[in-house]
């Protein structure tokens, strides 16, 4: 069923921000206080990145040794898994949030519709997206949003 609703009529307009010189216990903090997911990263105004719990919780994890394989005497690092080791080491290693925030993230703009959010949501696996006027933040929209909302039209 498409919504043609505008995103403005679903996002969490109060936006909890970090920063990116935030150290990752300060952003743990921030997120554990208000009880969210994620919270995008502004700097001097602008979004500069989105970090997630998920960000967070691999400086805690077991880490992924990457797969190597022997084949006729010599060893053979899987590509995918090698990269994956690296992600996974330096959001380990880091010590702001600049150092695990994501860098490329789903936005929308404030005039998109409840459908083009839910789209874009799915169509990227994120639960949160921002909503933003340019490189200002004005909303974000979780998950939990798109559920109310759907509860609420049905």
């Amino acid at each position: 069923m498409a919504n043609d609703s505008p995103v403005s009529t679903i996002m969490s307009s109060d936006v909890v921000t970090v920063s990116p010189d935030q150290t990752v216990p300060e952003a743990a903090d921030v997120l554990a206080e208000h009880g969210i997911g994620a919270a995008p990263v502004v700097d001097g105004g602008r979004i500069v990145g989105m970090l997630r719990d998920e960000d967070l919780i691999v400086s805690e994890a077991k880490l992924h040794v990457p797969t190597v394989i022997e084949f006729l005497g010599a060893d053979i690092v899987w590509p995918a898994s090698e990269r994956r080791w690296e992600r996974e080491l330096k959001k380990a290693a880091a010590a702001s949030v600049r150092d695990v925030m994501a860098t490329e993230y789903p936005k929308v703009a404030p005039s998109d519709t409840v459908e083009r959010v839910a789209t874009v949501m799915h169509d990227a696996g994120a639960s949160h997206v921002p909503v933003v006027d340019g490189d200002a933040v004005v909303g974000i929209v979780a998950r939990g949003d798109l559920v109310r909302h759907l509860a609420d039209t049905t």
